[in-house]
């Protein structure tokens, strides 16, 4: 049995190896039939790209064929063109070649020609002046003088005329540019005044201003040189005086000690020389403000001081700033019709009355102290020599300086512009109180009250007792020999001495 199944099992192990190998060979051999299917499908599509590229490069060969021949014939046209241009160059420079020789020869008979005439002319002036018996040159002298003998007259009559047409058609343009310059600057007429009033807020602010037995008033009379009136209008006190700095100076002063209400002669000297920085404050500014207005720049801080202070200067009753801002857009206007220095005739326009904020404290005309001034803080020269020369003393010598004169003609005489009363009333108060500072010993002299009253504060070192009261009669003696003025004026001495002393 176990034989048997040996065997058995041998058997059954050849047949399946036997099966399994005629399994493994129908396997390959459909695997070899399908490789080379697809190897034969592989070289069919090769064969087909091939033939494809063959006819695309066939293609492409012929186009650039085509294009080849086609660049060689446009070429072959422009050789062709190149050449026929090339040749009538040729022809054209050979032309012109003969054209050079035939004028070459033509200018040597021209030449000639020209030689000749000069001979035949040469014959003909020496004949001519064999005949007439003068040279040529004597012959056009004398033709000059007949021809001037002749028209002399007509040359003489032609200038007149046409100086009278140019003198009326520049007085008409003159008239134009003058008129249009006062139309487009026409102001408000103002007149200044000597007083200023204050209003009270009750009367018994009236009484504290007075003081008592009138101190306060006085100290405030005495610190700040005006005259104080408070029992003429009712709910007012006013203040009078020429000099408008010290108005506005005693103006600031007296609303402040009513605001603060502390009024004794200590608080009033502190407040006034506070009013008094306060006023230098509004001067600097007022300067600023008109150099702003006309548009100028640049000019040096002193000379905007100076500026500043004519503010409170009139001239005629005139406000001498007002005038100069004024006066400084119309010489603008004025010098751009005629075409001088806009920027010169403005500025010195401007400041050319700087001199009247110094009159008081220097010898001299205004207009030569503004002169000096200028040149003095640094202004251009062409503007100190415009403002020196606004007045008819001295020549003008610029077209700009004739521009300030005519602006300070248009500016002055305004219906209504000038008070020559109230200036003289001023320069009556001033002379009053300079002859008041004629004396030594003299601290300080106001002309109040209308130029009814002077008051002279002297220096207590200087002038003791006896000799105030012989000053007083001095002063009122001088008054008397060189001043003319209706009433009478009083002459007020005051010596005041103080001591003073600290406790540390």
């Amino acid at each position: 049995m176990v034989l048997i199944t040996i065997v058995l099992t041998l058997v059954g192990l050849g047949v399946g190896f036997g099966a399994s190998t005629t399994v493994s060979k129908k396997k390959l051999g459909s695997a070899e039939e399908q490789a080379k299917k697809e190897l034969d499908k592989a070289k069919r599509e090769a064969s087909k790209l091939i033939n494809e590229a063959r006819d695309e490069a066939a293609k492409l060969a012929e186009t650039a064929r085509k294009e080849e021949k086609q660049h060689r014939g446009e070429l072959k046209d422009l050789e062709n063109r190149l050449v026929q241009r090339e040749e009538t160059l040729d022809k054209k420079i050979d032309n012109l070649d003969k054209r050079t020789e035939s004028l070459r020869k033509s200018e040597g008979e021209v030449e000639d020609l020209k030689n000749e005439i000069r001979d035949i002319r040469k014959k003909q002036q020496e004949k001519l002046e064999k005949v007439a018996k003068l040279s040529q040159k004597e012959a056009a002298e004398k033709l000059m003088q007949m021809t001037e003998r002749d028209i002399r007259g007509d040359l003489t009559g032609l200038i007149a005329k046409m100086q009278n047409e140019a003198r009326e058609e520049a007085e008409d343009q003159a008239a134009l540019i003058i008129t249009t310059a006062m139309e487009r600057m026409a102001s408000e007429v103002t007149a200044e005044r000597t007083v200023t009033s204050v209003k009270l807020e009750d009367e018994e602010m009236k009484g504290r201003i007075i003081g008592k037995e009138g101190r306060n008033i006085q100290a405030l009379q005495r610190a700040t040189g005006v005259d104080i009136m408070v029992d003429d209008t009712p709910g007012y006190i006013v203040l009078s005086s020429f000099d408008p700095v010290r108005r506005e100076v005693a103006r600031e002063a007296l609303e402040m000690l009513m605001k603060d209400g502390r009024i004794h002669p200590g608080r009033i000297e502190e407040v006034v020389e506070k009013a008094q920085k306060n006023v230098e404050k509004d001067v600097v500014r007022a300067g600023e403000d008109a150099a702003r207005e006309v548009g100028i720049i640049g000019i040096p801080k002193e000379i905007l001081h100076l500026l500043g202070e004519l503010k409170y200067r009139t001239s005629y009753g005139q406000n001498v700033l007002k005038h100069s801002t004024e006066m400084a857009h119309i010489a603008g206007i004025i010098a751009e019709e005629v075409g001088a220095n806009v920027k010169t005739a403005k500025y010195s326009a401007l400041v050319h009355d700087l001199g009247k904020a110094l009159t008081h404290k220097m010898e001299g005309k205004h207009h030569h102290i503004s002169g000096e001034m200028l040149r003095k803080y640094g202004a251009p020269e062409e503007v100190a020599l415009a403002a020196e020369q606004h007045h008819d003393d001295v020549e003008a010598t610029t077209v700009e300086a004739l521009i300030v004169r005519v602006c300070d003609a248009i500016s002055a005489s305004r219906p209504g512009a000038r008070n020559i009363s109230a200036e003289n009333f001023v320069e009556r108060m001033k002379e009053l109180e300079n002859v008041a500072n004629s004396f030594n010993g003299i601290e300080k002299s106001y002309a109040i009250s209308a130029g009814r009253e002077v008051r002279v504060f002297v220096r207590p070192q200087q002038i003791d007792d006896l000799s105030a009261i012989k000053l007083a009669r001095d002063i009122a003696t001088k008054i008397e020999a060189s001043m003319q003025y209706p009433g009478t004026i009083k002459v007020n001495v005051i010596r005041e001495t103080r001591a003073i002393e600290f406790a540390k």
